[in-house]
């Protein structure tokens, strides 16, 4: 029986880099990692980077709400500005940003090309 989930996860180039973004543009912190795989955690949510073996990560089809194939994954945000500052300050790129009624929504890449999605 499934019972809950163990954790999302990207694939990355570089892990320290890719741990240092999430650490510091994200604020999420380290629950256990080494050079292969490194488990990042914000609330109640485990987010895993995989080391590709220093290989590029393959582009994804996308549109300004995310990947077109695949999942896309959101995150919670009470400060949008901010956080676009940081992820820009840590080498993401913003991808779109859209400020509607039911509310306000960032996507961009990690370092990696990874695409995310913060919502307000």
């Amino acid at each position: 029986m499934i019972t809950g989930y163990k954790d999302i996860y990207y694939n990355v180039k570089d892990m320290k880099k890719a741990v240092t973004f999430y650490q510091e543009a994200l604020q999420m912190f380290v629950e256990t990692g080494d050079e292969y795989w490194t488990s990042m955690v914000v609330g109640n949510l485990c987010l895993g980077l995989h080391w590709n073996e220093g290989q590029d990560v393959p582009k994804t089809v996308r549109d300004n709400h995310g990947q077109e194939n695949g999942g896309t994954l959101t995150l919670s945000s009470d400060n949008i500005e901010e956080d676009r500052a940081r992820i820009e300050k840590y080498g993401g790129k913003i991808l779109s940003e859209n400020k509607q009624p039911w509310g306000h929504m960032l996507v961009f890449e990690d370092v990696d090309g990874n695409i995310l999605k913060l919502m307000k």
